[in-house]
């Protein structure tokens, strides 16, 4: 993955002109990728779990949806984008582990991570170009910076262009 950036669980990365940001099998997590077009300024989180304990993140701010979301924009206007110029598209929230009785609501972490990424994306005031959330199939999710593709990997579908958050 030459011109690669790996984005481990919990972890904020953001990039500039180019170069590419990945999430490697995302179960339940949901990985969230923004983009300021203008100033070239790509970012991406693995978010893990849909709330902050005691509202407070500890020294990851990336791993839970309510703190995730403020601490990668902050990044990225510290590399130069603007929050109004923001586009975003999200990828993950499945459910892997489903007993044979289906799970109780309140143990579908990865739906519970999807609904709390929105409501982030909401609270932000942010646009959501495009989702890819649910399901039962762990995702890898591409962010190509100097294009602007969201390819999202999966076993069953093979890879798909989810979205070019250059595009209109």
């Amino acid at each position: 993955m030459t011109g690669s950036t790996l984005v481990g669980m919990a972890e904020i990365k953001v990039i500039q002109e180019t170069g590419s940001l990945v999430c490697l099998g995302l179960g339940s997590c949901v990985g969230i990728c923004a983009l300021d077009p203008v100033a070239k300024v790509g970012g991406m989180v693995h978010v893990m779990l849909p709330e902050a304990f005691n509202g407070e993140p500890g020294d990851k701010p990336g791993k839970f949806a309510d703190t995730a979301l403020p601490a990668l924009i902050a990044q990225m206007e510290a590399a130069g984008a603007r929050k109004s110029r923001l586009v975003l598209a999200v990828s993950g929230g499945a459910q892997v582990f489903k007993s044979s009785t289906g799970a109780a609501p309140k143990l579908d972490v990865g739906e519970r991570n999807g609904a709390a990424v929105r409501a982030a994306i909401k609270k932000q005031g942010l646009r959501c170009k495009a989702e890819d959330l649910g399901g039962n199939q762990g995702r890898t999710v591409t962010f190509k910076l100097d294009t602007g593709d969201i390819i999202v990997k999966t076993l069953s579908v093979g890879e798909k262009n989810l979205t070019n958050l250059r595009a209109a």
